[in-house]
């Protein structure tokens, strides 16, 4: 019997609610990015008095002067939305959406994915802008919930609202890929439907719970990919209901029945999509960025 580990083990850690924000535009951008580091910081000292140094720590590295912080949330397993980039000027823009056991916590992994990712946009183009969107609690790598859609489903309203968000601060000119990281691609899925996005890329997914494409009811390119050395190639790739529970995602997004463009990720592991130098990386940047014929095909 598979139990949730994580909500068995996380104590919840004090914080102080969202700080009020005006609406955001390009013009209020950085009032909120002082006001969520103010906000980290008040979480950093609340979580040492509480006598959790690791989300102090954590906390604090958000509420650093460096760090544009466009939501946070400390309270539970948290919340954070970073910008890396002008993002009021930025032309193409790419939203990381994370998997499974991505909290503060565990954010500091998630913060160098998408660094990494500007720091190879910005090589080639340079109005560019990323955003690591953790907007939902993520599921527990062991756990039921990461068989079940119930976490995406709750997600999918609030990635569609920033989105929307977004558009109203870069403008509509600016090209937005979702890129959508194991579970994170079952979020993306759910949330397909009228999203006002360019591409839709699937790293590393389990499936997305449709079982092709086109049933995702999107605009956008759907892209897939997977490391030749990715665990997740060995998840079944099946849907089923157990007590009247829907569990499993259904067809393998890398395979020619799903339908989407297969690009090339290289030899990595599950974690690996976003490593400097690498194949998937390359590739990643030049679909955001547009250049879609430069997309190295698997």
């Amino acid at each position: 019997m598979v139990l949730p580990l994580s909500a068995a083990t996380h104590a919840e850690i004090p914080a102080p609610a969202p700080a009020t924000l005006a609406p955001l535009t390009a013009t209020t951008l950085d009032e909120a990015y002082a006001a969520n580091r103010a906000n980290a910081a008040e979480a950093s000292r609340m979580a040492a008095a509480h006598g959790d140094d690791a989300r102090a720590a954590a906390d604090r590295a958000l509420a650093a002067p460096s760090r544009h912080v466009l939501h946070f949330d400390g309270r539970g397993s948290g919340r954070a939305t970073e910008v890396f980039g002008d993002l009021a000027h930025a032309d193409h823009i790419a939203v990381l959406v994370p998997g499974s056991d991505t909290s503060l916590d565990t954010y500091d992994r998630f913060h160098r994915a998408a660094a990494a990712l500007h720091r190879q946009l910005t090589r080639t183009g340079p109005h560019t802008a990323v955003i690591a969107w953790l907007g939902y609690e993520t599921p527990a790598t062991i756990s039921p919930t990461v068989t079940t859609t119930g976490r995406a489903d709750q997600a999918a309203p609030h990635l569609r609202g920033f989105l929307r968000q977004l558009h109203g601060i870069a403008g509509r000119q600016a090209t937005v890929s979702l890129l959508c990281h194991s579970y994170g691609s079952v979020v993306c899925a759910r949330a397909a439907t009228d999203l006002d996005a360019t591409d839709l890329v699937l790293l590393g997914s389990p499936g997305t719970g449709a079982d092709d494409a086109a049933a995702l009811h999107t605009r956008a390119r759907v892209w897939a990919a997977r490391g030749s050395d990715d665990w997740v190639a060995e998840v079944p790739h099946v849907r089923t209901d157990l007590f009247g529970i829907t569990v499993g995602f259904g067809t393998d997004p890398v395979s020619p029945a799903f339908g989407a463009q297969v690009f090339a990720a290289g030899d990595g592991g599950h974690s690996d999509y976003f490593t400097p130098g690498s194949v998937s990386l390359t590739n990643l940047a030049r679909i955001v960025l547009g250049q879609t014929s430069e997309v190295t095909r698997a």
